[in-house]
């Protein structure tokens, strides 16, 4: 969902100057999964810049207000919610956390990280949801340890149908500063693109997975 179109177009244009994300229809990416991709994201390259950095920082900021209301924790989702979500806290004057991808091997073995209560009204920070499950594996951690997930808000998302979905079953409504269709609707306007690779781009997200350049 996105709460703010002039916003998440903004914010497409900060991902594409900084080429934190990369559009490249005829000369695609392979994914880990195998998937061929016309779309490159790597969202950890705002940090770099620090007034991109800012700006999504005060968007994310003002938005989970709008969005969630009274929030008492933010979570961010390791690792590309770890950085972020600190801001995000520090711009609320919240208290921070993060939720690892499996529990420690060692030690305490802590799956999350930082001091949260039962009961916490609690915000999770994405960088990316490209199928959710890594995003909603940290939600279940939390709510496993009786915490109150509101939701969780990200950067950027592909808007697969798959992923909305299984955030409608996991009942975790969720936000994004910008997402696909914002970003090549950007894109075609700055001629960053062509019509032939608008084609192209929409076509990969209708079925990514027997996609074909």
């Amino acid at each position: 969902m996105i709460l703010n179109r002039d916003k998440a177009l903004k914010v497409a244009d900060f991902l594409l100057q900084i080429k934190a994300v990369k559009l490249q229809p005829s000369n695609p990416f392979t994914w880990a999964s195998g998937i061929k991709s016309p779309i490159y994201c790597d969202n950890r390259k705002t940090l770099s810049y620090p007034l991109i950095r800012t700006a999504i920082r005060q968007t994310f900021s003002e938005q989970i207000t709008e969005a969630f209301g009274n929030v008492e924790v933010i979570a961010g989702v390791a690792t590309g919610g770890i950085a972020i979500g600190a801001l995000v806290a520090e711009e609320l004057g919240l208290p921070f956390i993060y939720v690892r991808s499996a529990a420690k091997g060692h030690g305490l073995e802590n799956m999350i990280e930082g001091d949260v209560q039962s009961g916490q009204r609690i915000v999770v920070i994405e960088d990316l949801i490209s199928t959710g499950g890594s995003s909603l594996k940290a939600v279940e951690a939390l709510r496993t340890i009786g915490c109150n997930v509101l939701g969780l808000a990200a950067i950027f998302s592909y808007g697969f149908d798959d992923a909305k979905k299984s955030f409608v079953e996991a009942i975790c409504p969720y936000f994004t500063l910008s997402d696909y269709d914002h970003l090549i609707e950007h894109a075609i306007t700055t001629n960053y693109i062509t019509e032939k690779d608008l084609e192209s781009l929409r076509s990969w997200k209708t079925n990514p997975q027997n996609w074909k350049p």
